[in-house]
């Protein structure tokens, strides 16, 4: 509208009228043989109107871009290693399992097993992708420190994490339970944030945000209806397609209900918990962001924010799998 205004104004003398409607600009008003519009005489007044339209700011999509990528906290692109490329903790990828001799306890090994994990270059959504080919035994899983690379905060925070994921739940999925993503320092009932396929047939995707137990207090059941799941029944996700997923919140950890945690698939949300007093109350340097748990597929362009994104952010993401292509190369 901008360079019409501008053309308008160098086309016409300054006596001469513009004709504005509720299509934006017409054309001048020179007689009976135009469109009866109406019309504002280009004075003084308009002048400044205009200088003020070009004065505001306007929020372009780069400067939405670089709005997203400042708020990185945390990004594998996995195009070339299974590691982080950027983040402000450490980026390296250790594996955690079971200890069979002492129950209840774990055994972290630097690095993964190059059996069951691997890069495919140029097999993601953008560059290359994890590729998960079997389930580890023990209950072993991936995982990245969270400390430093989570804005997690005692006293409230809010966050997003997105991914992209490639699988078949029906067919792919040998264990009863597969979390993409699991952000936890204890398990996933006790302080987690998580998006899960459960056992069910055919396979739900379900979002998990449940809060940090005390001494001697027993978790909600998922069965409950006031457990703090989201579901997404039947997603129906085939291994040749790509899918964007997203998970954001807000205010965990306030100590009040007003928690928000929300779903978010190829753009769209899809389920949203509210008015919740949901809280994680973790260790941060025993937490760890656990990626592709029980997975058989491939998982891509995985990246962690400071803040709560927004719908239209979310949307950027979706239609730009490369967004964030680079962080940690500067």
């Amino acid at each position: 509208m901008i360079n019409r205004v501008r053309a308008a104004i160098s086309d016409h003398p300054p006596d001469t009228t513009l004709a504005f409607g509720s299509e934006g600009i017409g054309v001048p008003s020179l007689g009976e043989d135009h469109p009866a519009l109406l019309v504002i005489a280009m004075t003084q007044h308009f002048l400044i109107v205009v200088a003020l339209v070009l004065a505001i700011p306007a929020t372009t999509g780069i400067r939405a871009e670089e709005s997203i990528r400042d708020s990185v906290t945390f990004y594998a692109s996995f195009d070339e290693q299974l590691q982080g490329d950027f983040g402000g903790g450490p980026l390296a990828v250790s594996t955690r399992s079971d200890d069979p001799d002492r129950k209840g306890q774990y055994v972290v090994t630097p690095g993964f097993p190059r059996s069951a994990f691997r890069i495919v270059p140029n097999g993601g959504k953008h560059g290359g992708a994890l590729e998960a080919a079997k389930v580890l035994p023990n209950r072993g899983r991936l995982f990245f420190p969270a400390k430093g690379n989570i804005a997690f905060a005692p006293t409230g925070w809010s966050s997003s994490v997105s991914f992209w994921l490639s699988t078949n739940p029906d067919t792919m999925l040998k264990s009863r339970y597969c979390d993409p993503i699991q952000i936890t320092q204890k398990r996933a009932a006790d302080g987690a944030l998580w998006i899960d396929f459960p056992d069910t047939k055919p396979r739900d995707l379900r979002l998990g945000a449940f809060t940090s137990l005390g001494p001697g207090e027993q978790p909600v059941e998922e069965s409950d209806p006031a457990a703090p799941l989201i579901h997404v029944r039947k997603i129906g996700f085939q291994e040749d397609e790509w899918h964007h997923i997203v998970m954001t919140w807000r205010n965990v950890d306030s100590g009040k209900p007003d928690s928000t945690v929300a779903l978010w698939i190829d753009g769209r949300r899809v389920g949203e918990l509210t008015k919740r007093n949901i809280a994680m109350k973790w260790d941060i340097g025993q937490t760890g962001i656990y990626v592709a748990v029980g997975l058989i597929g491939r998982l891509d362009e995985l990246a962690v924010f400071d803040r709560e994104l927004t719908g239209s952010e979310i949307g950027l993401l979706h239609r730009k799998a490369a967004l964030l292509s680079g962080l940690g190369m500067r």
